[in-house]
């Protein structure tokens, strides 16, 4: 089963058109749903939603599948998922606005907003006997954080409760770096949830509120929220595992809420993956990247932060989750297509998420691609085959 929508941005909000002659032909239209319903058909997701936008104009946006298999509930183009890492983007910029004011530079020393980082040490050696630590080479900078290349280890202690962003960090503060700063790249939840709470201390917002009033608000992003209403909760769509013996399946809590309420306010906004979004909202924050940092009139980025956030910052290290990326800050970038990016233009940039969400923005074309679904225990998330597929048979078929 599947839903099928035509839609544009004007000035990133959205609007009901009939595609122009150029555009192809309804039945070719129909490809991306198609090849998604295999997925369904096989039982490798229970529903997803697609969407893809070219030239500011949302030109495929469906739904096929089950938003919950218990009740037969039929995933909607507006249902909300968990999109996990793909809220470190966003986080990211976050970061780069308060650059942009002149509250911040990505150069700065951690330990200038949060002191508790002062002194940290290095891990040289350890062994059954002894662990020997050592002074770094240098602090380390957002810049790190950004990028994955600080060194966070991801040490939480287990307390019983939600620990806030401020203890969460003073955690992270008090373990030793794994790594010389600026070094090596290792995917870090720490590190961006560290750049939260420099968010915070800057801004004099909690998280939430900054990204709300900065952000989700002024581009009309209404479902995107680290704690659903009880309405949107019941549009949440529900999380499937691999079922026993990997026949059909299976229901699963997603983990990140460690048994906590989908909607309990009082849950910590977590940088690094916490956010709930739809589709549509998550292209309102892409077609805003790709307009340079604008929507609606409105500037939220500089050119300058722009270019930082969507381009290589990781130089040569190895980075990310297929070959052939590069870090920007906050968000992977393409630096040699290849596999899963094989389609996509160097350059393109984006995120994915723990349960397959994908989101990527290919400036060449001016073609965003999001993928919602709510899979656990995919082996590979970012090189997943219904990634590949959606991304394949969105090009072949939008694509000019």
């Amino acid at each position: 089963m599947h839903r099928r929508h035509f839609l544009c941005f004007a000035t990133v909000s959205f609007a009901a058109v009939a595609l122009s002659a150029a555009q192809p032909d309804a039945a070719k239209a129909k490809a991306i749903p198609a090849r998604m319903q295999e997925f369904v058909d096989r039982q490798v997701v229970a529903g997803a939603v697609t969407l893809v936008a070219q030239g500011g104009k949302v030109v495929a946006l469906d739904a096929v599948g089950y938003s919950d298999l218990k009740t037969k509930r039929p995933m909607r183009t507006d249902d909300l998922f968990w999109i996990a890492s793909m809220t470190k983007p966003i986080t990211g910029v976050a970061v780069l606005m308060l650059q942009d004011e002149g509250k911040l530079s990505v150069d700065d020393a951690v330990e200038k907003f949060l002191p508790e980082f002062k002194g940290q040490m290095l891990l040289a050696t350890k062994t059954p006997d002894a662990t020997v630590l050592k002074k770094p080479g240098r602090r380390i900078t957002l810049r790190d954080l950004l990028t994955h290349t600080a060194g966070l280890n991801s040490d939480v202690p287990e307390t019983g409760r939600d620990l806030m962003l401020g203890e969460r960090t003073l955690a992270y503060a008090l373990q030793p770096l794994s790594f010389e700063p600026g070094s090596k790249w290792q995917y870090s939840n720490p590190g961006i949830n560290t750049l939260g709470r420099i968010v915070e201390v800057v801004s004099g917002q909690n998280f939430a509120d900054f990204l709300a009033t900065r952000l989700f608000q002024p581009l009309g992003m209404k479902d995107t929220t680290f704690w659903p209403s009880e309405g949107q909760a019941r549009r949440v769509a529900k999380s499937y595992q691999p079922g026993p013996d990997n026949k059909g399946l299976a229901e699963v809590d997603n983990y990140f809420l460690k048994g906590l309420p989908l909607t309990a306010r009082w849950r910590t906004a977590i940088p690094a993956g916490g956010l709930y979004s739809t589709a549509g909202d998550i292209a309102k924050f892409y077609q805003m990247m790709l307009s340079g940092g604008t929507a609606h009139g409105k500037r939220f980025l500089s050119a300058t932060a722009h270019q930082q956030l969507t381009s290589t910052q990781t130089g040569d290290i190895k980075t990310g989750f297929t070959e052939g990326l590069s870090w920007g800050f906050g968000f992977q970038v393409v630096k040699q297509p290849t596999g899963v990016t094989a389609m996509l233009a160097p350059g393109t940039y984006g995120h994915g998420g723990a349960y397959g969400t994908q989101s990527w923005a290919d400036p060449k074309t001016g073609t965003i691609y999001i993928l919602m679904i709510q899979r656990a225990r995919m082996q590979n998330g970012d090189a997943s085959d219904i990634r590949k597929a959606f991304q394949e048979t969105a090009s072949a078929t939008w694509v000019r």
